[in-house]
């Protein structure tokens, strides 16, 4: 019992819940980032490049043909060359906007802390300062 005692200590942590969070939603923004990609960036680069889908480009290895002696059929080898771009234009696009998201939060946090007026203490230290150069000047 002790171990579920913990494990649920654990679970209940604001860390592990805000982590969660973030996996969810991740996961969702990758599936949006990789339709972006699909079914709105790629088909006119594949216009362009003559007509193409790039999930359609693979590099025959090795061609589907009949073992003559078994009668069965062996699959065609091939590199999936274009699914793998697509994968890589998602992966760019996803760690593109997240370094714009997390740019803009630090530049709103920047904001928040630059307008943070100083404290007593803060001033008096000031002050004192001033003092002591005043004292030094005339000394």
């Amino acid at each position: 019992m002790k171990i579920v005692k913990e494990f649920k200590d654990f679970a209940s942590k604001g860390n592990v819940v805000d982590m969660a969070i973030g996996i969810i939603i991740g996961a969702a923004f990758g599936k949006i980032v990789s339709s972006l990609v699909a079914d709105v960036i790629m088909p006119p680069i594949g216009l362009l490049i003559g007509g193409v889908t790039f999930t359609d480009i693979v590099i025959p290895l090795r061609d589907a043909f009949k073992d003559p002696v078994t009668g069965k059929m062996t699959a065609a080898v091939v590199l999936k060359l274009g699914s793998f771009l697509q994968t890589l234009f998602d992966f760019i696009l996803i760690a593109l906007s997240v370094f714009l998201l997390l740019k803009a939060m630090m530049k709103v946090n920047k904001k928040k802390e630059e307008v943070k007026p100083p404290s007593k203490e803060e001033i008096l230290l000031a002050e004192i300062r001033d003092i002591l150069k005043s004292q030094n000047v005339t000394n």
